[in-house]
């Protein structure tokens, strides 16, 4: 994940140029990069990569400790790690403001926990499929494009593909987390723009993090308990929160100051096919022929979602 652990649009706007996890707040879209452009690119990618393959580590902690374990393990060392490095600060902050990151660590929170849920129960690629539909209707309703109709007829296309007609072969309960973290993908992004315009650089994304990890380790204790102190499983769970939070983070930051945010989303597009490759190689969840299809074409609306995206803010622009 997104977040997720795990998934832009620019902390300047509200409203999403794609289907996608929002960048850093305050990291700014980024300006194109006529030359080395494959420098951001390839951070980019790496940081997919990082996130897709610390989900499979999630799952594999799974046993050990619950979903509800490996989110809390998750959230409690990002937080940690982003507080040292971020060191925000906690004075001079509006009542507006600390709502603003509450309801960003909430929603934060909700996502990694109802994500993992999901993968608990079904593959990771189908799970980051129908987990990716959230932000994808966000940017549709967004953009208020008849053309953005048919890239959502074409998710709907995938997913309906995807569930073999009815979803018999997909635990219904996970279908619906995974569905729900979607859902919550969509408020990030939405939080993420308000928070980014409200706190500098990576201050506010390091304070909504402590905020979930806060609200989450309830859970985590009620689920785990003393299991969390194991170090193996401490140790497992630090290395899920650094492949699936705090490295994307940094490699996107990196990212997003030389390359444009609809490239950025582009690139992120291509997360289902990651997250189907990951379970491939580290769990050996194999892929069925209609379900390869089926993730190709949801990434396909995604893609298209955001060019049609683009194509209007150039439009607007020229005008």
């Amino acid at each position: 994940m997104n977040t997720p652990s795990a998934v832009p649009s620019s902390p300047a706007s509200v409203t999403p140029v794609a289907p996608v996890m929002a960048p850093l707040p305050g990291t700014g879209g980024g300006s194109p990069a006529r030359r080395g452009g494959l420098g951001p690119v390839g951070l980019v990618l790496a940081g997919g990569v990082s996130v897709q393959f610390g989900g499979a580590l999630a799952v594999t902690l799974m046993p050990r400790t619950g979903a509800l374990g490996v989110v809390t393990l998750r959230l409690l060392v990002a937080a940690i790690v982003l507080m040292v490095i971020c060191r925000p600060k906690v004075r001079g902050h509006s009542r507006a403001d600390w709502l603003t990151v509450v309801l960003f660590g909430l929603t934060m929170a909700a996502m990694n926990g109802l994500f993992y849920q999901s993968v608990a129960r079904i593959p990771l690629g189908p799970a980051v499929t129908l987990e990716v539909l959230g932000p994808l209707v966000l940017s549709v309703v967004a953009s208020r494009r008849a053309l953005n109709l048919l890239w959502a007829g074409l998710a709907l296309g995938g997913v309906f593909l995807l569930g073999g007609g009815g979803f018999g072969s997909l635990d219904g309960a996970g279908v619906a987390f995974a569905l729900s973290a979607g859902a919550m993908w969509a408020a990030y992004i939405v939080f993420s723009a308000r928070t980014g315009r409200r706190f500098p650089q990576a201050d506010g994304l390091a304070l909504a993090m402590v905020v979930a990890a806060v609200a989450f380790l309830p859970l985590g204790i009620a689920e785990s308990g003393t299991r969390l102190l194991d170090p193996t499983t401490a140790a497992l769970g630090a290395a899920v929160a650094v492949l699936s939070s705090v490295l994307p983070y940094t490699l996107e930051l990196l990212a997003l100051r030389r390359l444009p945010a609809s490239t950025f989303a582009i690139l992120m597009s291509l997360e289902p096919a990651v997250a189907a490759t990951a379970g491939f190689l580290v769990l050996h969840q194999a892929l069925s022929a209609t379900e390869a299809l089926a993730i190709a074409l949801v990434i396909a609306a995604s893609m298209g979602a955001v060019r049609t995206q683009v194509g209007r803010g150039r439009a607007k622009d020229a005008g």
